[in-house]
């Protein structure tokens, strides 16, 4: 197995050093190529680069999540049209995006840079602030950037700041049938 999947991981130190346009360019190039339900390329990304930008977005995180999340030089929006094309609704948009979002990490992880896409904000409050149509679902904010030092963190988050295990493949298979 390739080692990237190994080595990447949510860390939530960052340190504020700007992300060159190139770079995180290349980390939306390789969502782009991400594949999709009938092409339909759903996804989508509000970026947050600038502070005024990053102060809107810190207006819809959770607090608990701002507190680690606010160097981060890039917050970005992960959100999915539902509709299709040709109007109809979209079954598959947010396997999609969540396709998207693994080629956007491991693309990060290439670059030397972290990720760590969080739950914890409130959507409608990110829909009235960003002004997202009704027909995008909202997905994940993800935090861009260099890994800082784990004692830039609180004790708490200290003591979190270390890769998740993994559940062992047994459990994630079953052979021909719901068991």
């Amino acid at each position: 197995m390739n080692p990237q999947f190994l080595e990447r991981w949510s860390p939530r130190s960052f340190t504020s050093e700007e992300i060159p346009e190139d770079t995180l360019m290349s980390l939306i190039e390789a969502a782009r190529w991400a594949p999709s339900g009938s092409n339909n390329q759903p996804w989508r990304f509000i970026i947050a680069r600038t502070p005024e930008q990053r102060a809107a977005f810190h207006s819809f995180i959770a607090p608990a999540n701002v507190a680690w999340c606010e160097k981060a030089p890039v917050l970005l929006l992960l959100i999915s049209n539902t509709i299709t094309p040709r109007g109809t609704l979209n079954p598959s948009h947010a396997f999609d995006a969540g396709t998207a979002w693994g080629y956007l990490a491991l693309e990060a992880n290439n670059q030397g840079l972290v990720t760590h896409a969080m739950g914890g904000f409130d959507p409608d409050k990110a829909r009235e602030v960003l002004q997202i149509p009704a027909d995008y679902a909202l997905h994940a904010v993800i935090a861009i950037g260099h890994q800082g030092p784990k004692v830039a963190l609180s004790e708490q988050l200290q003591e979190r700041e270390v890769p998740s295990g993994r559940r062992p493949v047994s459990e994630l298979i079953m052979q021909g049938k719901f068991e």
